[in-house]
């Protein structure tokens, strides 16, 4: 645990012990709260180069409008949108991108809020959601959507609420925001009647007006629409999403099938090839048909070698 977050974790206990909704109303600020961007590696600096930059205009989670730089590369008639996760960038996709143009799509990506180069500190699921909606009125149906970590349950929940996506690809994704909330406690510390407190004020501010936020948020409580293909691919040993996740979303949604991996943790999954492979032809529909939920289980999926 880093001191900046021991050092916020005593402050959020200390507001707690005199009220649960005082320790929340500290805790909330720090839950959007986006540390320094990661830096382009080098490998991926040549493709973030030959993009062409653009950029959207969103509300943003204070309402006060923020720019959102979106990338695009390739000129095919089928678009691709990947959707990068918490602390994540466009860049990570670098791999996947060539994969996809040499395959004739245009790809498009972006840097969410206090991600990448665009700017801010704060963010949270309401600006992937802002940015899918923006992408998709430039231009038009999906063919594709692949969200990695975080930015794979903002793609489910994108889908599940009216994004127009043909098929989805989800790469090491929570199944729901309760995930995200109990993490959150575990690194403060804070007790349950605060992450009681949290819940409330979570839905409050960020879904004012809507009756169950965290159903609306649940890829169990609210899957894809039917008939839309799903391939949900997940490594046994990651650290950061747990891999259960995987079956949970797997479960929840009859037209998905599972890919289960080891050795390759919570990001070096975005550039192994034989992910890279499978992404591909279930993006181009190559894939068999897929196997019911009920018969999917890690020992049966496809293993991917360390």
């Amino acid at each position: 645990m880093t001191l900046a977050l021991a050092a916020a974790g005593t402050s959020v206990r200390a507001a707690a012990a005199l009220s649960p909704r005082w320790g929340a109303a500290v805790a909330m600020p720090l839950f959007g709260y986006v540390n320094k961007p990661r830096p382009v590696h080098a490998d991926d600096e040549p493709t973030m180069l030959r993009a062409r930059l653009r950029a959207v205009r969103i509300p943003g989670i204070d309402r006060r409008g923020v720019d959102v730089d979106t990338y695009e590369w390739g000129d095919g008639p089928r678009t691709a949108v990947l959707s990068h996760g918490w602390t994540g960038r466009a860049s990570q996709f670098s791999v996947l991108v060539r994969e996809l143009v040499a395959e004739g799509y245009r790809v498009v990506s972006f840097d969410a809020p206090a991600h990448g180069a665009s700017g801010g500190r704060r963010t949270y699921l309401v600006d992937w959601l802002s940015v899918f909606a923006a992408l998709q009125e430039r231009h038009g149906a999906f063919d594709a959507m692949v969200g990695h970590s975080f930015g794979g349950l903002a793609t489910l929940v994108g889908v599940a609420g009216g994004i127009d996506a043909a098929r989805v690809v989800t790469i090491a994704a929570p199944a729901d925001a309760d995930l995200l909330l109990s993490q959150f406690q575990g690194m403060l510390g804070y007790p349950d009647a605060v992450a009681a407190s949290m819940r409330e004020l979570f839905a409050t501010r960020y879904f004012p007006g809507e009756p169950d936020p965290f159903a609306w948020l649940s890829t169990v409580r609210r899957p894809l629409p039917a008939g839309v293909p799903l391939l949900v691919t997940h490594d046994h040993g990651d650290r950061v999403v747990p891999f259960g996740e995987a079956g949970r979303i797997v479960a929840a949604n009859p037209a998905s099938r599972l890919l289960a991996t080891k050795g390759l943790g919570h990001n070096r999954i975005l550039t192994d090839d034989a992910v890279l492979d499978a992404v591909l032809a279930h993006v181009s529909a190559q894939l068999a048909e897929p196997t019911p939920p009920a018969t999917v289980e890690a020992s049966a999926a496809v293993p991917v070698a360390a």
